[in-house]
């Protein structure tokens, strides 16, 4: 498999490269993390520059391996990362990109592109846990209406959104993954009820949804009815595939400065933190080559990425937790200290092997789907 980049690929890399130098010197400073609609005026202002220099397509009309270097080149340059505009970049615009009719392609993209709305996951519920397809959120069809009712936990950004990807049961008699659908839902709908939830770090970046009769136009369903758990698939392997890449990029640069850090307090003496280091650095180094084998395969089989983001999203919510235990360690009494560097990253990163399908769900579908292992009884 050719992980090599083109020539044209390059050259996309050094513009990309040149425009940023230029561009982020100029940009406002970053508004307080507690005020989310001042974040999502910054976050939105920040893809409308992209948009307007020719930049916003690249989550889903340019090639996987573009979507790649775009995301290196702009965390290597420390640029806004997507913000409050995540889910409609990197999950639902992805989907609708691949699943939509023309007509929703043509209604939710070029907004999402443009910086003007943003969108919501309302996939987790309260009594599902990791099992996803549990859910119990009803759509019962009314003319040309769903009405929905049930409640959403652990909703990303559902307090600034526009619009949420919401997984619904619209055949409760059929077995559990195949009486799904994947709709569109506007967040000002009536009967809409949205409180914000406060993580362990301190943010409030997710929501509980409660839902009491929500009218959803049949038409905002993306694929058919009850074949919602296979479109699910396509937006997690977006999810899984190729949403973390910049933070790997991080994680490599974060390494750094913990290994400065190590030497400048003396912890570098230690032997053992010395092959910490080095173990990390070495699988951080494998995390971008599966990355790249990924891109390479999704370019290969029509810019989908497939089962190999499972195997990359659990590798890699291990190694970011290790990096900022490690980076605990070097900081030593300090790492109680909320204000030095790290400390909320390591708090957060306690979530990372429970977001996006907990570790225990990708066991098991790269047993299944990538080893061909058979399905426990």
């Amino acid at each position: 498999m050719d992980l090599s980049y083109t020539p044209e690929e390059e050259e996309y890399r050094a513009r990309l490269g040149e425009w940023l130098a230029k561009t982020l010197p100029a940009l406002p400073a970053r508004p307080s993390p507690d005020d989310w609609p001042a974040r999502r005026a910054y976050d939105l202002g920040w893809q409308r520059l992209l948009h307007d220099a020719g930049y916003a397509d690249v989550h889903w009309d340019a090639s996987p391996t573009v979507r790649l270097i775009f995301l290196e080149e702009t965390e290597k340059a420390g640029a806004p990362y997507v913000g409050a505009n995540f889910v409609g970049l990197l999950h639902a615009g992805p989907t609708i990109a691949a699943e939509g009719t023309p007509e929703q392609r043509a209604r939710w993209l070029p907004p999402v592109l443009r910086g003007d709305e943003v969108w919501c996951q309302g996939f987790s519920e309260p009594d599902a846990g990791s099992d996803l397809a549990a859910l119990r959120t009803r759509a019962r069809r009314d003319g040309d209406d769903y009405v929905v009712s049930g409640s959403k936990i652990w909703t990303s950004h559902a307090e600034v959104a526009d619009w949420c990807e919401l997984l619904v049961r619209t055949d409760p008699e059929a077995p559990k993954h195949r009486g799904i659908s994947w709709l569109a839902m506007p967040m000002d709908a009536p009967g809409i009820t949205v409180r914000p939830l406060r993580t362990l770090a301190g943010s409030a970046e997710f929501a509980e949804v409660f839902l009491d009769e929500v009218r959803v136009p049949a038409a905002n369903r993306v694929g058919e009815e009850n074949d919602g758990w296979r479109v699910t698939m396509v937006t997690l392997s977006f999810e899984r595939g190729t949403a973390f890449v910049g933070e790997v990029v991080a994680c490599r640069r974060v390494l750094r400065e913990v290994a400065a850090e190590a030497r400048r307090n003396g912890r570098w003496d230690d032997p053992a933190l010395r092959r910490r280091l080095g173990r990390l650095d070495a699988g951080f180094r494998a995390l971008w080559r599966l990355t790249q084998w990924n891109v390479s395969a999704a370019e290969r089989d029509g810019g989908v990425p497939g089962v190999g983001g499972s195997v990359f999203k659990l590798a890699y919510s291990h190694a970011r937790q290790e990096l900022y235990d490690t980076a605990a360690d070097v900081l030593g009494p300090d790492s109680l200290d909320l204000d030095r560097p790290w400390v909320l990253e390591r708090l957060s990163s306690l979530s990372y092997t429970i977001a996006a399908g907990t570790s225990q769900i990708q066991r098991n579908i790269v047993a299944e789907r990538v080893l061909g292992l058979p399905k426990g009884r």
